[in-house]
């Protein structure tokens, strides 16, 4: 009897123990898969501002599965070391190609203009400025308030938008927005990226004009054509418009009421009667009531049913 149980309790732990012999050994497997599906990627070890050099102090390496990797990442920090951020890079964040300018670019604000176009400075104050409210990545609008004949006795000077949808490049010497969005800052002048025909456009105006700036919303890529405003056209005053909501698009803004124009009285007419020449038809006879002759005794009359 107590060899029955010994030997019992013996098969019991065999088969327990292989068990867990080939769960190890499943879970040993496992790991050792998902530890060769891993790449190594260049991640940022702390936030990287747009237009500065990376250094080796600011590149770490993670390991990503290969799923995941992102395209145009990096397996090794000193292919970055040198390399210039096009956008703030957050910590712990793959450096791809694509947020890095070409290499040999210089750091600083060259570092973020694109191919073909240029970065040109603009004096600014409060008003010009929008009250400090200009940011890096901000997009305007630039008006123009000009005398199109400086010669004349008569001043008739015209107010004009003559660049449309430009982006702020740098406000002062920040070319990264501020941690708090909230804060304005007071600057004397905004630097926009501009094409060479608008940088042409852009001095002239500064030269002969007054420039002011409209900020515009960031995805409001519309263009507005008008035809500008003079002494006489802005005295012909402006019809009232529903307020849009904050930040939202002309397509969802409600449309101006238009003005009903009364329709003109007509003169009354008197009906005409119209006699018809059609000869009224006969009234068509009722059919026949069923009816059930009866007989009570001697008697008989009949019921007659609807």
């Amino acid at each position: 009897m107590r060899n029955k149980r010994f030997l019992f309790v013996l098969a019991g732990a065999l088969v327990f123990g292989l068990l867990a012999a080939i769960s190890v050994s499943r879970y040993l497997s496992g790991a050792q898969a998902y530890a060769k599906s891993l790449n190594n990627v260049v991640v940022a070890k702390v936030d990287i501002p747009l237009g500065t050099k990376i250094i080796p102090e600011q590149v770490t390496v993670a390991q990503f599965p290969r799923e995941s990797v992102p395209d145009g990442t990096f397996d090794d920090p000193g292919k970055l070391v040198g390399r210039v951020a096009v956008v703030n890079i957050q910590a712990r964040e793959p450096i791809t190609d694509s947020r890095l300018a070409a290499e040999g670019t210089a750091g600083g604000l060259s570092a973020v203009i694109p191919e073909g176009y240029r970065a040109m400075t603009v004096k600014v104050d409060d008003v010009v400025g929008i009250s400090g409210f200009i940011q890096p990545g901000t997009m305007v609008d630039i008006v123009v308030v000009i005398d199109p004949d400086p010669n004349s006795t008569n001043q008739n000077p015209i107010s004009k938008i003559v660049l449309q949808n430009i982006k702020v490049l740098a406000s002062g010497q920040n070319i990264d927005q501020p941690h708090n969005e909230r804060e304005t800052n007071s600057v004397k002048a905004v630097t926009l990226q501009v094409t060479p025909e608008q940088a042409e456009k852009l001095a002239l105006a500064a030269i002969e004009g007054k420039l002011q700036l409209v900020m515009r919303n960031s995805i409001d890529q519309d263009d507005a054509q008008t035809v500008g405003v003079n002494k006489r056209s802005l005295l012909s005053g402006e019809h009232a418009q529903p307020a849009p909501d904050p930040g939202s698009l002309r397509s969802e803004q409600p449309k101006p009421q238009q003005s009903v124009q009364p329709a003109p009285r007509r003169a009354q007419q008197h009906p005409v009667s119209v006699q018809s020449n059609t000869p009224a038809q006969p009234a068509q006879p009722q059919p026949p009531r069923a009816s059930v002759e009866m007989i009570e005794g001697a008697k008989k009359h009949n019921v007659d049913f609807p």
